[in-house]
């Protein structure tokens, strides 16, 4: 009883309380040590109950896992683990979660385990399931993760906020995605997300990643309710927000312009971490405040030029490349990054991220190129074509655009232009935009009265989740496209490749005879579905 309520009273202290000084006065307390050597004595006499909720309460105070107190209460907990009841088994499961493997740990968790399969069908409470569940891990077998889904969708009726909380993480930490279950939760948290506190939001958010589970209304529920509260957080909190929706791929749009106006009124508030944060969640999910487009470049400008004397040559990298992607030159930052370069000073060969950072830097000599303000488009762009290396997943685009167009010379397939980039296919107009013309009669340099489609089948996971507004690595792509002379068409493959054959004719014959069509490759993309 007094360790458990020393562990309670050390609970409800503030982090940074927790991390000060408290827990060693705890430690080097008298009492505290003449009772951890009393239960030493007496641990093979104590109750189950007693003997599961001391080593939970020593564990989480954080004393030692190799000290002689918590191998010896773990190795009586092996010897009495048959005569748990649930409730012991729940706290001992929660108990195990927050150990390290070792000999002892390992051999208590294999009989857990084995004990849990045979009492399973007896167990009915969800918070013990979860405990267990978060217990068992991801190295559980795969009939045992099953088993204990269908235990919690029986009892799924039984379903309280907090136990939907929970079994997002155990969910997570067993490392295995239970599509009822986590929608049962998540509509349970919709419900009451008032009420979910700042880190288990992120925690939550977390877990979808880890295990890619994709709700677009949870998320949107989620971040209407950040954008609600957000005077209520600090710049840290929403931070860890947009980068954890950045993680997921959604773009929580209202929540992105109230922090960005937050950002122009202050952009001393940020430090250099966090500016990093912010810049690669805004470039991944592609955006830039409407009206405020100059005001929120000149904020990040002027941020990162505060930090350009003390930012290793990585992050220089990172912080230039990401505002490259939304389109912005950040000069002086940009010249001392190209000047390291010329000096061979980015790219060492034994570095690890050397292909990352190799990808990183084409993208943003491509960009000094093509969004330059000097930058005009070229009358000729020499080009090459493979046809026979089409992907397999392009096949179906290929057979629909023959029996349309009635040829393949009508169009090209897998082209290769300058700055690496490749179309999948590419289609000539006539400047009126009614007919299709061939592509070998096309190819003469100086026909300034033709038009150029470029289709690019790309995966669902190129869009911001849920839409059809494109991340950044494919909006640089539509925009450099622009740039050279083409109106770009994005097809949502994973959707074309669900249409019949019929369907998938009539598709692309709107993308191509679009009427009125603008030559604004957004407002292209923004009509296709």
């Amino acid at each position: 009883n007094c360790l458990s309520k020393v562990w309670k009273l050390f609970k409800n202290l503030s982090e940074e309380q927790q991390q000060r000084y408290e827990k060693q006065l705890i430690f080097e307390h008298p009492a505290f040590v003449k009772l951890c050597q009393h239960l030493l004595q007496d641990a093979r006499r104590v109750t189950r109950g007693d003997l599961v909720f001391s080593l939970h309460a020593l564990v989480s105070l954080g004393v030692p896992q190799n000290t002689l107190l918590v191998q010896t209460l773990v190795r009586v907990c092996q010897e009495k683990l048959n005569q748990f009841d649930n409730r012991c088994l729940s706290v001992l499961a929660t108990t195990l979660a927050g150990l390290d493997k070792d000999k002892n740990v390992s051999a208590l968790q294999a009989g857990l385990q084995l004990l849990v399969e045979q009492r399973l069908p007896g167990i009915r409470d969800i918070f013990i399931l979860q405990n267990l569940m978060k217990c068992m891990g991801k190295d559980a077998p795969v009939f045992l993760k099953k088993k204990l889904e269908m235990a919690v969708l029986k009892e799924i009726d039984q379903l309280t906020f907090l136990n939907a909380l929970r079994l997002f993480l155990a969910l997570d930490a067993m490392n295995y995605c239970s599509t009822p279950i986590l929608n049962a939760c998540s509509k349970k948290i919709q419900e009451n997300v008032q009420d979910v506190p700042f880190r288990q939001l992120i925690l939550m958010l977390e877990a979808c990643y880890h295990l890619k589970y994709h709700n677009v209304s949870l998320f949107a529920a989620l971040a209407e309710h950040v954008n609600s509260t957000a005077y209520l957080w600090d710049n840290r909190q929403i931070i860890l927000f947009l980068s954890a929706f950045e993680m997921l791929g959604f773009q929580p749009s209202e929540l992105m312009g109230i922090f960005a106006e937050k950002l122009i009124e202050d952009p001393k508030s940020l430090n250099f971490k966090s500016l990093l944060s912010v810049l690669r969640a805004y470039s991944r999910l592609n955006y830039v405040p409407r009206g405020q487009e100059h005001q929120f470049f000149e904020a990040l400008h002027s941020c990162l030029n505060n930090y350009l004397p003390q930012i290793s040559n990585t992050e220089l990298l990172r912080a230039v490349y990401s505002l490259c992607i939304l389109g912005y030159l950040p000069h002086p930052a940009l010249d001392e990054l190209l000047q390291k370069d010329s000096g061979n000073e980015l790219l060492l060969p034994d570095d690890r991220y050397r292909d990352q950072k190799e990808m990183m830097l084409h993208c943003v000599r491509t960009c000094v190129e093509l969004d330059s303000p000097s930058f005009t488009k070229p009358a000729f762009v020499p080009i090459e074509r493979s046809p026979s290396l089409l992907s397999l997943s392009l096949r179906k685009a290929r057979e629909a655009l023959t029996e349309l167009l009635g040829d393949e010379s009508m169009f090209g397939q897998n082209v290769q232009l300058p700055y690496r980039y490749h179309i999948d296919f590419e289609i000539r107009m006539d400047s009126d935009r009614k007919k299709v013309l061939p592509i070998a009669a096309t190819d003469d340099a100086g026909d300034s009265g033709v038009q150029r489609l470029a289709f690019l089948f790309v995966p669902v996971s190129a869009f911001c989740l849920g839409t059809t507004h494109p991340q950044g690595k494919l909006a640089v792509k539509q925009r450099h496209l622009t740039k050279l002379g083409y109106q770009v068409i994005l097809v949502a493959n994973k959707k074309f490749q669900e249409m019949s054959n019929e369907d998938a004719v009539n598709f692309l014959k709107e993308k191509i005879y679009l009427e009125n069509a603008s030559h604004d490759s957004e407002v292209t993309v923004q009509d296709n579905s």
